[in-house]
């Protein structure tokens, strides 16, 4: 008889941490496909698939159950405006001609193509390669595409709203703004919203929505800023009959909106809780404008994900796909609401939902290959942290059934990226791959994430390095105190944002950390603030404060400046191509910890940039952060 996949055949008696598990660091990386940029279009579905086993994008079509890979070879979609990117594609349907078309943002160069499936023509619509673009929206009546441009001038960056002629024509729509956002065009292409704002302000703390009228051949006639405040916009889109909707957090959440020009404004039912994350990305759709009144609304409660539909008028709810915990990307044909969803069990899956009987068919994604005995559950936590304030995060006990756990197991805390970000109680196979070889592991949403409404949201300004770090050091105590760890063997990790907040708790908790590993994290606030691209370049300032007016702040919260103070063992791993956290940061904070005498470890990688993409390299982290932690036990 074999073992199930995900255990050893027998106990080897060894303690939490060190457990045998024949779920690989491959297995891991391999099982995390995902998915972006869900679209109903020309009698078919769209959408761009991330491969870790090729470490490229692919856009893929799926029609008469059948998918078939979209681009090109030897091109790749993905889109680096604001250098998150979003919005990478858009299709033009037949109505052009015999065969639709479809324009994407090619990974390499950022620039637009246009290709048709059918014939597999192929060829550039923008040809200068100081620009990218983002945010892509097909008006098909114009044989246009309108895009965020982002153009690197020389000394600076600059932002636009434009159109780019399917002859490779090129207007300027809108230039006035910093930065531009989510642009989305009305049924009869008459009408044009979209999203912007201007430094310091941030796309989740301050935005305007913009509302223009449009002549025949596109251009601008009349514009207006929609009246609003200390709020931030996001996702506009018009109904059937051309009304403008939009999510704002003016009542303390993220929740649509029915706006009108004479500045008037009608809340949409729907739940007090956001009903999207923060705008890091274009193109992300959580929520749906359907026919007869009827909205499609995906938010968030205690941390958890759902999905209804919502009717305009009455407040009917009806709630859908039971047993996922997350959905973003909603489109629809008018027969069926499709998502991308995760739960517990899988990791990211495309949905079909009917929109008259709620069945639910999954079209693309499979559930864990773990066996129910191997796989750890999220279990929610909420707990007090510093001055009786609540924070988040979720909990997974370890778990591996060729086991039998006679102690309680270390512990080793995820801190997510962002920060002003969140993480989601869905299948995570690097938790599971520690989950697996007896670590238990505490996921947190610490005060300033995202899904908890805008105060929580907002918590973390002024406060990044002390908030953040007090509840890492409280989550540790309140599991300690329920007997869930070790108190005497924590971990820590954290990517970016991430691997700032574990750098900063080794400070404030000399004593608590066996180890620690930082992905591409931030060692220095003040050189990130000197050298961050344009989208970020006053993130720092809200997050820590003025350096001209808060200088001992920067000394404080710098983990290299106070590298002295760190007694921990610590791993770095980096992208040599990174231009969000240059490599020098960690060149810097290594040879720091190294000439204090602290055990330290330096992995990089040349040809990866911010966040790992490669199967092999996402691999070798798991392997070698488990070798290390283990060195440490």
């Amino acid at each position: 008889m074999s073992a199930p996949q995900g255990s050893s055949a027998k106990s080897d008696n060894q303690p939490p941490g060190r457990w045998a598990s024949e779920f690989s660091a491959a297995q891991a990386v391999a099982a995390s496909a995902d998915y972006s940029d869900l679209c109903c279009a020309d009698g078919a579905l769209w959408w761009v698939e991330f491969r870790p086993s090729q470490g490229d994008s692919v856009l893929m079509q799926y029609r008469d159950g059948h998918s078939l890979r979209i681009t090109p070879k030897g091109y790749a979609v993905r889109s680096r405006v604001y250098e998150y990117g979003g919005g990478s594609f858009c299709v033009l349907p037949g109505l052009l001609g015999p065969d639709c078309q479809v324009a994407f943002v090619n990974a390499d160069d950022q620039q637009i193509y246009l290709h048709c499936p059918a014939t597999q023509q192929l060829r550039k619509l923008s040809k200068n390669p100081e620009y990218r673009y983002g945010g892509l929206c097909a008006d098909p009546l114009r044989r246009r595409v309108l895009a965020v441009e982002e153009a690197h001038l020389p000394g600076r960056v600059e932002h636009r709203l434009v159109a780019i002629g399917l002859d490779g024509s090129r207007q300027v729509l809108a230039d006035a703004a910093d930065f531009y956002h989510s642009p989305q065009l009305s049924d009869e292409g008459a009408q044009l919203a979209w999203i912007e704002w201007d430094r310091p302000n941030l796309s989740w703390t301050r935005t305007r929505l913009m509302h223009a009228g449009l002549d025949e051949p596109g251009a601008i006639t009349t514009q207006q800023t929609i009246p609003g405040g200390d709020e931030a916009f996001q996702q506009p889109q018009f109904d059937q009959q051309g009304q403008l909707l939009c999510l704002t957090d003016r009542s303390g959440y993220w929740v649509p909106w029915a706006l009108a020009a004479d500045g008037s404004a009608t809340r949409l039912p729907s739940h007090a809780a956001d009903h999207a994350p923060a705008p890091w990305q274009q193109g992300v759709n959580t929520w749906l404008a359907l026919k007869d009144d009827w909205l499609a609304l995906s938010w968030t409660d205690g941390g958890y994900g759902h999905l209804a539909l919502r009717h305009a008028r009455s407040s009917e709810e009806r709630l859908l796909a039971h047993g996922y915990s997350r959905f973003r990307y909603l489109c629809s044909d008018g027969q069926a609401l499709y998502c991308i969803a995760a739960s517990p069990r899988c990791s990211a899956a495309i949905l079909r939902i009917d929109l008259a009987s709620g069945a639910l068919t999954r079209l693309r994604g499979d559930d864990s290959s773990l066996p129910a005995d191997d796989l750890a559950q999220p279990q929610r936590l909420l707990y007090l942290s510093e001055g009786g304030e609540t924070a988040h995060g979720f909990f997974y006990p370890p778990r591996n059934s060729a086991q039998s756990p006679t102690q309680a197991p270390p512990l080793l805390v995820f801190t997510h990226g962002g920060p002003t970000s969140a993480c989601y109680p869905v299948l995570d196979n690097r938790i599971q791959f520690w989950t697996q070889r007896g670590f238990a592991v505490v996921d947190l949403n610490y005060r300033g994430s995202t899904g908890y409404g805008r105060a929580y949201r907002q918590r973390l300004q002024g406060g990044w390095g002390v908030v953040d770090v007090q509840d890492v050091l409280a989550a540790i105590e309140h599991l300690g105190r329920q007997g869930c760890i070790d108190p005497q063997r924590v971990f820590i990790r954290g990517s970016s944002a991430g691997g700032y907040t574990t750098l900063c708790s080794l400070i404030a908790g000399p004593q608590r950390f066996r180890a620690a590993a930082s992905l591409y994290g931030v060692s220095d606030p003040l050189q990130l603030r000197a050298v961050t691209h344009k989208f970020e370049a006053d993130y720092i300032d809200w997050l820590i404060g003025d350096p001209e007016t808060q200088p001992k702040r920067y000394v404080e919260r710098s983990p290299l400046v106070q590298a002295d103070r760190i007694r921990t063992p610590v791993i770095f791993f980096q992208g040599l191509r990174d231009a969000v956290v240059l490599p020098s940061q960690t060149e810097q904070m290594v040879a720091a910890l190294d000439d204090n005498g602290v055990p330290v470890h330096s992995v990089t990688f040349a040809d990866e940039r911010h966040g790992f993409r490669q199967a092999a390299h996402l691999t070798q982290v798991l392997e070698e952060e488990l070798a290390f932690y283990q060195a440490w036990l």
